[in-house]
């Protein structure tokens, strides 16, 4: 597969030089434009996903008419996290 580039990116001095400063042993400047743009990226697809979600649960209950009470939504929640903790498995 080839690669492509992207456009130059100009930046205030001060900026390249906060990049700079919180680079790790070994990483270039390239590397952590590229490494920012990928998370960029993938975090843009999280939230529409994210969107089409509540989108679509909002037809959902419009279709059904069940809605659930916020105390409801928060148990529901705390259920999830309560499974996920480390102490409980």
């Amino acid at each position: 597969m080839k690669t492509a580039t992207l456009p130059p990116l100009r930046v205030a001095p001060e900026l390249r030089q906060a990049a700079e400063s919180v680079l790790r042993e070994g990483e270039t400047l390239s590397s952590f434009m590229e490494q920012s743009l990928r998370d960029e990226v993938n975090r843009r697809h999280m939230q529409a996903e994210f969107i089409a979600r509540g989108l679509a649960a909002r037809e959902d209950a419009k279709h059904t008419g069940v809605y659930l009470t916020v105390n409801e939504s928060l148990a529901g929640l705390d259920a999830i996290l309560a499974k996920h903790k480390p102490d409980a498995r």
